[in-house]
């Protein structure tokens, strides 16, 4: 596993430019070399970089496969929802065709039926039986915790080796209820993605990235065993690291 590329731009607003164009890069590369382009998105301070960012950079929308690297069991409606910010700020933005490039999870289900229907839809796009899916990037959130997707310290979901979705029903932080990414997912991907800023994140970025922590935390559990992994900072989220770029 290759050791984290790391980018350190002045304030948040080069990081989203960054971010922006990382993003579109990897799309255009993955459509002109496989004909599509699979990504994955968190919430977040990411939704506001992605959506401001990204409908004004030149890419073939229709050869954009999105899902989410976790979800809250919540309706559409709901101010806690992910895919919501993202269809109104991105997709809504580019004329995307919903229903074929953007893959929300079914809230009306049980959490359980939800996550294994949504397992279920990832494979039938990547065209796949069994195994897991290989995303070209996926956009990942870091909590206060060093928790990742709706992955926590300590949560038994760490250790899920053999599901594409998990539900969790005992979140720590609200909503209790959601559907997450396992880390064999996460892990599988061509590009994980961290963009992280502000002097409160300063401390977790030091402890995910240059910490020796047993057992490690969530977020420092992200390696992809067969692709890269990328974080996005600002200065002020990278002021404790001992290793700058």
């Amino acid at each position: 596993m290759a050791a984290p590329m790391i980018t350190v731009e002045e304030n948040d607003s080069l990081v989203a430019n960054s971010l922006c164009s990382f993003v579109i890069e990897r799309a255009n590369e993955a459509i002109e070399k496989r004909g599509k382009f699979f990504i994955g998105l968190s919430g977040g301070s990411v939704v506001k970089y992605l959506c401001n960012g990204l409908p004004s950079l030149k890419t073939d929308w229709s050869k954009w496969r999105i899902f989410f690297c976790d979800e809250r069991f919540v309706s559409y409606d709901n101010p806690d929802c992910t895919y919501t910010p993202y269809k109104e700020g991105l997709a809504d933005k580019v004329e995307m065709l919903i229903d074929v490039n953007i893959y929300p999870i079914k809230p009306e289900l049980p959490v359980e039926e939800c996550a294994k229907d949504y397992a279920s839809k990832m494979l039938k796009c990547f065209d796949i039986k069994s195994g897991f899916p290989r995303f070209d990037v996926l956009i990942l959130g870091m909590g206060p915790d060093g928790h990742t997707c709706s992955l926590f310290p300590g949560h038994p979901l760490l250790e899920e080796s053999s599901k594409v979705i998990a539900a969790i029903t005992d979140s720590p932080k609200p909503p209790p209820s959601r559907v997450t990414m396992t880390l064999p997912v996460v892990n599988n991907c061509r590009n994980a993605v961290f963009a992280s800023c502000g002097a409160s994140k300063a401390e977790m970025v030091q402890r995910v990235l240059e910490g020796n922590e047993s057992p490690p935390l969530p977020a420092a559990m992200v390696r992809p065993t067969d692709g890269s992994l990328h974080w996005f900072l600002d200065k002020a989220a990278a002021a404790n690291l001992k290793n700058k770029l």
